[in-house]
């Protein structure tokens, strides 16, 4: 039993934390009423000054958008004439009348698709599989501790539960923390040290060549799991024969600090539980995150030696390992779930500079993997419907398609017709953000999903040059963050 109290959200505060992991099976599962407990954490949010004027600014100008395009009516018809009057502005037109018509159908599509998803409920104790949960970490300080705790603590038998923690080559006091971790928890963790950094990838490597469960859990070292997470994230191993993976529910752990954590929030929101959840209707969600996963550990140990010797481009893969492991067990014909009710809250980037690094490595290893899995997706992989499975991957691939063309026609119509384009686009954000504002407004709380509209002109404008350069740069390696500040 845990005595060291640990600074969690509310729902995981210091009290709750002393709680034995040997409880009876009726304790065990959370009530109705404790699980609205367990969502107040990502409820509350306070508003300085400075996140009020942001949000104030936003809602002016995108407003000022939209009646700047109501004003310049008579410009945008001699534009639009002027186009249609030239074989290429007819091209462009039916072009993007074409991308168009498409995004709202396969958004009607999904939006379809996630009413008939339903989370599988927590099973018993004695349903529970045995896991073993893999925490690498590299240069992460004091949280990789936090993350310890919360796992200990988590509402699921001690005798099921393998903890395995692995220190990639740290530069900075994370073996310290995690030495700590162990005086205090004793057998429920071992702890690792590779001897040099060798990527996330062989961390994990290693773990799954020492776990011993039925199931494989990765969890991020910079993550908090809330108290009934791990049960509910296994659970459709149990209730689905053909389950090979399950994806976690990942929010912002802090979100209550810079403005982007608390842009990306709302943004993740729609991410897992509007799209991830439509995916798992047709059992193939495309990407298992690192912050939160489950694999069946036979379906790893199939695909293992693939797994850690996969090149691109006859570089080894450095990069993109829950996607690549993800492509591989859907390729053995599992099916790939979503838990909506298996939350994990993991720290983001809080500065510029390190989340274009981020977006621009995971943009890298959705070029690779949507290579990989175009190979097999469009074979027969596995029993039952798969066209459902290949329009998730088309839809990557007009992504990527319209990529470089998008991104010229705006650079011309930037220059051509600044006014016009810039009005437009503004427009074009206040109306396709408010379904992502929306939902989480339904979802959690209506302040905080105006940030939807901040996070949408943020990208916009500075992060719309990331899926181009990832695509002519996809060979490059590297994680490109986590790395320890440098002393001047």
């Amino acid at each position: 039993m845990i005595t060291q109290e640990l600074k969690l959200p509310p729902s995981t505060s210091g009290k709750d934390l002393k709680t034995n992991n040997n409880t009876p099976q009726k304790n065990n599962i959370l009530s109705g009423n404790e699980k609205e407990q367990v969502s107040e954490s990502y409820r509350k949010a306070s508003f300085t000054k400075r996140h009020i004027f942001t949000l104030a600014g936003t809602l002016l100008l995108l407003i000022a958008g939209a009646f700047s395009v109501y004003l310049l009516q008579p410009q945008f018809q001699e534009m639009n004439l002027s186009r249609m009057n030239t074989v290429g502005g007819m091209i462009l037109l039916a072009l993007t009348s074409f991308l168009l018509i498409f995004r709202l159908s396969f958004l009607a599509y999904i939006s379809r698709l996630f009413f008939r998803y339903k989370p599988v409920n927590s099973v018993t104790d004695e349903e529970l599989p045995s896991c073993t949960v893999i925490v690498p970490a590299y240069n992460e300080g004091k949280q990789v501790y936090s993350t310890l705790l919360s796992l200990v603590n988590s509402l699921y038998p001690a005798e099921k539960l393998q903890l395995i923690a692995i220190d990639d080559g740290s530069k900075d006091d994370t073996w310290g923390w995690m030495k700590k971790a162990k005086e205090e928890l004793g057998d429920r963790v071992a702890i690792y040290q590779q001897p040099v950094n060798q990527g996330k990838r062989h961390a994990l490597y290693r773990g799954f060549k020492m776990g011993t469960g039925e199931v494989f859990i990765t969890v991020d070292s910079d993550s908090i799991v809330e108290k009934d997470t791990l049960r509910n994230l296994v659970s459709p191993f149990v209730t689905n024969k053909n389950c090979g993976a399950v994806a976690g529910n990942v929010r912002v752990l802090n979100n209550e600090k810079a403005i982007i954590p608390r842009m990306l929030n709302v943004s993740f929101v729609f991410s897992f539980e509007f799209i991830r959840s439509a995916q798992s209707v047709l059992g193939s969600v495309l990407c298992t995150p690192g912050a939160l996963a489950a694999y069946r550990s036979k379906a790893v140990r199939n695909c293992l030696p693939e797994w850690i010797n996969q090149t691109f481009m006859g570089q080894p893969s450095d990069i993109g390992e829950d996607r690549a492991m993800t492509n591989m067990i859907l390729k053995q014909g599992y099916h790939v779930l979503f838990q909506r009710n298996a939350y994990v809250l993991t720290n983001i980037p809080e500065k510029f500079s390190s989340l274009h690094k981020m977006f621009t490595r995971w943009e890298r290893s959705n070029v690779r993997e949507n290579l990989m899995m175009s190979k097999f997706a469009f074979k027969t992989f596995r029993d039952g419907s798969k066209s459902g499975t290949r329009l998730l991957l088309v839809n990557q691939w007009m992504h990527m398609i319209t990529a470089y063309p998008l991104f010229l026609m705006m650079l011309v119509l930037l220059l051509l017709h600044p006014v016009l384009f810039i009005s437009s686009t503004l427009l074009s954000i206040l109306i396709f953000s408010s379904l992502p504002a929306f939902f989480y407004a339904r979802k959690y709380n209506i302040s905080e999903a105006f940030w939807a509209y901040s996070y949408s002109i943020f990208y916009t404008f500075s992060l719309f040059w990331i899926t181009p350069y990832a695509m002519a740069t996809a060979n490059r390696r590297g994680w490109l963050t986590r790395e320890l500040p440098q002393k001047k």
